[in-house]
């Protein structure tokens, strides 16, 4: 007999149980199968404060507890899952000792996002998760597996302050991967140092000497500082930092300080930009030069004082040597014998470099002349100096000048003897320089050495 020739009422076979004598179908087989590791996928029915409840098309309903819900600790069941919403979950246990079956939403999760972050990890792709908790020596992402970040891979530069991550999305590359461990080791840093390496060479191909670029100060060395050029970094040496002296990068610029820098110099082959801060600024050396000149006497402050002489700042950003053959005209053996450091001096300019932006100082040549906050100092010509200007004859001589000076300082000392110390003083002005009243102490020209007829003109 055929099979379509089986009477309708002859019913036999697993689709049907007998029960009392009697065959019913057997509805345990409409119900689906799956064994513990399972992955199933059902929909929430109920959300309790310790569980979730799901339907999965079973003869009871799947209980998802609490800690199984999400790879987070502590949760809360309903911030994870909404009423009716479609979850997969794992199958853990078919019935535990009250019938009930146990899934695992969170296993469900790590699975899936297993194989994913491995076919990632594979071919050097990017995972993307969401920055769960900051904990000690770096971030816990959200993969699906939690993921560890160490802090030194979050940014191309250190990050001060991990909390502002909380809740971010990032993309990383997967750089450890331990199945057995369940070991997940992630780095942001490699996807930003693979974004600015196109932006990097762009940079260096457009980039020109002599261009004036805007940059953020990302890190302060003891030899200088590194400038972002929104892409790659120069360096700014502390010898370019400043027209004046300057000790360490930090006494000027701190990280994250926005300046502009003029390009140095460029090295395509090793990707390195030297850059400059005062060349963006006015250079004070220029004023100097147009404002003073080889003779004048200038107000300034010492800067410091070394085994050889003395640093004078006569103008802002501008120091002169004040060697130590040239301050006092007695035999000097340590500078701190005459001049302290931030003591405000008179100076006399004898030499101005400007290829070699050297200033060349003396103090003795200027003795004559008193210290005064407020005074302006007027150039003093002198033919040591090499000035010889039309009105030079009418200049007061220096000891004139000296001879009055000490004139009102004895006036103010001794009034009693004001009188004849103005006089002299006015007689060395007036007089001839070879009828200038004897002094007691005075040389005597007799004992002076005569060469090349220095005696006679004496």
């Amino acid at each position: 007999m055929s099979t379509n020739d089986t009477p309708v009422n002859q019913l036999d076979g697993p689709e049907y149980i007998e029960v009392d004598g009697k065959l019913i179908p057997n509805y345990d087989l409409t119900f689906p199968t799956f064994e513990e590791g399972d992955v199933v996928t059902g929909r929430v029915v109920r959300i309790d404060k310790d569980e979730v409840l799901v339907d999965i098309g079973y003869k009871s309903e799947g209980v998802i507890p609490a800690n199984e819900l999400s790879i987070r600790k502590s949760v809360n069941p309903a911030d994870e899952v909404e009423m009716g919403e479609e979850v997969d979950a794992l199958v853990l246990q078919k019935e535990d000792q009250d019938g009930r079956l146990i899934l695992s939403k969170k296993r469900a999760r790590f699975e899936r996002a297993w194989k994913r972050i491995e076919e990632a990890a594979n071919n050097s792709e990017m995972v993307t998760g969401k920055v769960i908790e900051v904990v000690k020596g770096g971030l816990i992402l959200d993969l699906g597996v939690r993921g560890f970040l160490p802090a030194s891979l979050v940014d191309i530069r250190r990050v001060q302050d991990l909390d502002e991550f909380m809740g971010k999305e990032l993309e990383c590359k997967v750089i450890e991967l331990n199945r057995s461990r369940n070991n997940v080791v992630l780095s942001r840093r490699a996807v930003i140092e693979d974004e600015r390496r196109e932006v990097r060479q762009k940079i260096l191909d457009e980039l020109q000497p002599g261009a004036v670029v805007e940059g953020v100060i990302s890190n302060i060395v003891d030899f200088g500082a590194f400038v972002d050029l929104e892409g790659i970094d120069g360096l700014i040496h502390i010898s370019e930092l400043s027209w004046t002296h300057v000790n360490h990068p930090s006494e000027i610029l701190t990280i994250g300080d926005t300046v502009e820098v003029k390009v140095l110099d460029i090295d395509r082959d090793r990707q390195r930009i030297s850059l400059g801060l005062k060349q963006t600024q006015a250079d004070p050396w220029q004023s100097v030069v147009e404002a003073y000149q080889v003779g004048d006497i200038v107000a300034g402050k010492v800067t410091k004082v070394v085994t050889f002489g003395a640093f004078v700042e006569i103008h802002a950003g501008v120091e002169g040597l004040v060697h130590i053959s040239e301050l006092a005209e007695h035999h000097v053996e340590n500078p701190r014998e005459v001049v302290q450091p931030d003591q405000d001096v008179a100076v006399r300019i004898i030499e101005i470099d400007g290829e070699r932006r050297r200033l060349s100082l003396s103090l003795k040549r200027a003795s004559d002349v008193s210290i005064d906050e407020n005074a302006n100092y007027e150039t003093v010509y002198s033919d040591e100096a090499g000035i010889a200007p039309e009105d030079a004859e009418e200049a007061p001589p220096l000891e004139a000048e000296a001879a009055a000076a000490a004139a009102e300082a004895e006036v103010e000392a001794a009034p009693a003897e004001a009188a004849a110390v103005v006089d002299e003083a006015a007689a060395v002005e007036e007089a001839p320089a070879d009828e200038a009243p004897a002094s007691d102490d005075a040389p005597v020209v007799d004992e002076a050495p005569a060469e090349d007829g220095a005696a006679d003109e004496a």
